[in-house]
């Protein structure tokens, strides 16, 4: 696909204006006191696999409504050490899957929470976690479940579950509650971004191709992929887009990434027509401006030539080694303090 978004020099510069609601804070504060009257952690039983070098749980914590709400949790095997947690958000239609799909993050000798998404399961990956709040009206599909309102929207419950998800990630064995880290691609990334700007205790956050964020302009200039299933909500309810817009600007991760302070990693594609570059480059680019004092430390990868996929795996190596920078492990240590054999060490 062609380049056609803004040019990249302007990207760097992008800092738009965003519509936000004067009762965005109290918002979310009314929804997140909410969500804590629950306790967080429901279950955590031992899950069998086929994996010698990995660990995992099968977690299930409460998130909004105190609703049952799935993961998966693997960690190194054989390693008794409090860990930093990657506590990682899927794509849109995804869920958890299977415990052995993603291995990076424990293989690296972090601890990791795959968290599932309500509702969401069956497109691209298994999932376990139902979402039974659909009855607000809006339409068939999760990005437009609920829309009309933001009380009854859907990302205010999957919003809520990611922040939930933090929480229970800081009271499991073997984690380091000081330690941890948000992470997720596309809709992923974009729960990243939200649970930034609504916890102040990360660690770090790693953000690709984020969706959700300057949801007002994504809508104007694409119909690809989810955004296009808003689109699509329009063109039939045309009546509607008023109460669309009031209710996207209350979680837009551009609003959330204003709030946020623990160092940030991104990842954009400039061919991107799922989630556009200049939406990336607006919470990349309004990070941290709400919080006040030193800046947060910040990296953005750019890739001109590829699209939603950004840098893949090479994108992956940045994460980890940035990541091992931003928490203070040199290139021969691992999260847990050991050594790796030099022999094993990749020249940077």
């Amino acid at each position: 696909m062609p380049l056609f978004d803004l040019p990249l020099d302007q990207l760097r510069q992008y800092v738009p204006a965003v519509a936000e609601p004067d009762d965005f804070d109290a918002f979310w504060r009314e929804t997140l006191d909410a969500a804590a009257q629950s306790p967080v952690l429901l279950d955590v039983r031992p899950e069998p696999t086929d994996l010698r070098l990995v660990d995992s749980w099968d977690v299930t914590f409460a998130g909004f409504g105190g609703d049952p709400v799935r993961a998966w949790y693997n960690r190194p095997a054989g390693v008794d050490d409090a860990l930093p947690v990657i506590v990682e958000y899927v794509g849109y239609g995804r869920g958890r899957g299977l415990p052995h799909e993603r291995l990076i993050w424990p293989v690296a000798g972090y601890a990791h929470l795959l968290m599932d998404a309500r509702g969401q399961a069956g497109q691209y990956g298994a999932g376990d976690t139902p979402d039974p709040h659909g009855a607000a009206h809006g339409g068939p599909s999760p990005v437009t479940r609920g829309i009309l309102t933001p009380e009854g929207y859907y990302y205010r419950r999957l919003i809520t579950d990611a922040v939930r998800a933090v929480d229970a990630a800081r009271s499991l064995p073997g984690v380091d509650p000081h330690g941890v880290i948000v992470a997720g691609n596309s809709q992923g990334g974009g729960l990243a971004l939200a649970v930034a700007g609504l916890d102040t205790e990360l660690a770090a956050v790693l953000t690709t191709a984020p969706f959700l964020c300057h949801m007002q302009r994504a809508i104007e200039i694409t119909d690809v992929g989810v955004y296009g299933e808003i689109v699509n909500y329009l063109a039939v309810n045309r009546d509607a887009e008023p109460a669309v817009r009031r209710t996207l600007s209350y979680v837009d991760g551009v609003s959330f990434a204003r709030r946020a302070c623990a160092p940030v990693h991104f990842g954009v594609g400039l061919r991107d027509m799922v989630c556009p570059p200049s939406t990336g480059f607006a919470a990349y680019n309004h990070y941290g401006l709400a919080v006040g004092g030193p800046p947060a430390e910040r990296a953005m990868h750019v890739y001109p030539f590829n699209g939603h996929e950004h840098g893949d795996a090479t994108h992956a190596r940045r994460q980890l080694r940035w990541l091992a920078g931003v928490l203070g492990l040199g290139s021969a240590d691992r999260p847990d303090g050991s050594k790796l054999s030099e022999a094993l060490i990749s020249p940077v």
